[in-house]
């Protein structure tokens, strides 16, 4: 069975911002007002704070690629509808309308191209597509940047921003969590790098899968990274959580996570983490 289905390239606009409209923004961090074109030449981060605000896959795309250049493959797959899910509307329906809205087509793009002159592929997640949830499309593009990766022998860099799987897929959407690992475990051993980059959130199935099993683990300042929210799991066990629990620099403290960059120092870092691994 597929769960997913192959469409022919549509006409789409140009993907909105997931950060705040308008000429001045508020900090979520520190509530200070900020300059559009001040919070664009720092990179979508507040020079106040550090605060980092939430960006779209292009944006990452043209932080992280040499001169900005980059060709995006697997981009003509769309959502299926295996499990015929209606809640307060059909799934199709859905998924159809967040794409006239919004102009994305899905909550993951891949990329390929040059990061100080390594080749690299790149699969970045966008929580502005159904908050970002991994259903079986996603799946399939991380698991055809694997691919493209174990063929070429490139490293592979997958940036994490999602709640979780997608419930409208239900057990096919849990199916790529094992889809995604597997095909790591053999990078794993066939000795080619994979970074992950978890940035705000990284939740759910997604925590529990490929953003936990990279050859390094980085995380974006302040990124709440976990499986149940910090509300559930305070519900559940009746007990006050430690100050920032789930938070990037908690992780770090506890040995969750390898490095916390800023979003200025990323493509140096990342550049030179694969320089180390691939000597």
């Amino acid at each position: 069975m597929v769960w997913f289905k192959r469409a022919k390239p549509s006409i789409f606009t140009k993907d909105k911002r997931d950060t705040p409209e308008g000429l001045w923004w508020k900090c979520d961090g520190c509530g200070a007002m900020l300059h559009k074109k001040q919070v664009e030449d720092h990179l979508f981060t507040c020079c106040e704070c550090g605060h980092h605000f939430r960006i779209s896959p292009y944006q990452y795309f043209s932080i992280l690629f040499d001169d900005r250049k980059c060709d995006e493959f697997s981009e003509n797959l769309r959502a299926a509808d295996p499990l015929e899910f209606t809640d307060t509307r059909p799934y199709p329906d859905r998924v159809h309308d967040i794409i006239e809205k919004s102009g994305k087509t899905e909550a993951c793009r891949n990329a390929r191209g040059r990061i100080e002159g390594r080749d690299v592929v790149v699969s970045a997640m966008d929580f502005g597509f159904i908050g970002g949830s991994m259903g079986s499309v996603v799946g399939e593009k991380i698991a055809r940047a694997a691919r493209v990766c174990l063929e070429e022998r490139m490293p592979l860099v997958i940036i994490s921003q999602s709640g979780g799987a997608r419930m409208m897929e239900g057990a096919y959407s849990l199916m790529q969590m094992a889809k995604t690992s597997a095909l790591l475990s053999r990078l794993s051993r066939e000795g080619i790098p994979y970074l992950s980059l978890m940035t705000n959130p990284t939740m759910g199935g997604i925590s529990a899968s490929f953003a936990m099993l990279g050859d390094v683990n980085i995380a974006e300042p302040g990124a709440l990274i976990g499986f149940a929210g910090p509300r559930v799991i305070r519900d559940t066990i009746k007990r006050d959580l430690p100050e920032g629990f789930q938070r990037a620099e908690f992780l770090l403290e506890h040995g969750f996570v390898d490095l916390i960059v800023h979003r200025k120092d990323l493509r140096h870092r990342v550049a030179q983490l694969l320089g180390h691994m691939q000597g």
